[in-house]
């Protein structure tokens, strides 16, 4: 695969991965890791989330802005990097709104808490196991039959 095809199946699994655990870098060195759910993937490569702003995954994001997005599915994973920004820009909001992002901010788009998370992605990596559950459990067996490596897709990209 060339790296553009690599960063087109990167960023066409992400579409279809909804939530993702955005992990920063706390003040000691360790890692927090939260869920939170994505909103949009743009062509650009770049991510939106919506967030509350006080909370220690933002403070921790302002200070060290570089982060990693893990996501999964059934049978695909991705791991991404890049740096995120703390956006206050209301029509944005408005347009990502959602019921979910309502069950963390009752007050709507118009609360002063609300905000956005844009990540713009430097580059990262996939695991994709074509053709879903019944090539997965093929692969399995054929690895514990001929001692193979399990069948995956994977590859890496800078976006």
């Amino acid at each position: 695969m060339t790296d553009t095809d690599d960063q087109a199946k990167l960023l066409e699994l992400m579409r279809d991965m909804y939530v993702a655990m955005l992990t920063t870098t706390r003040d000691n060195g360790t890692f927090q890791a939260v869920p939170m759910a994505r909103q949009e993937v743009d062509p650009s490569a770049e991510l939106w989330f919506i967030t509350a702003r006080d909370t220690e995954h933002v403070r921790n994001l302002q200070a060290r802005p570089q982060v990693g997005l893990t996501f999964s599915s059934r049978d695909s994973w991705v791991s991404v990097h890049g740096t995120a920004t703390l956006v206050d820009d209301h029509a944005k909001l408005e347009e990502l709104w959602n019921t979910f992002a309502e069950a963390w901010l009752p007050g709507g788009p118009d609360d002063d808490n609300a905000a956005l998370i844009r990540v713009d992605l430097a580059g990262g990596e996939y695991w994709d196991s074509p053709g879903g559950r019944v090539a997965s459990l093929i692969s399995f067996v054929k690895t514990k039959v001929t001692g193979d490596t399990y069948d995956t897709d994977t590859g890496t990209a800078d976006l």
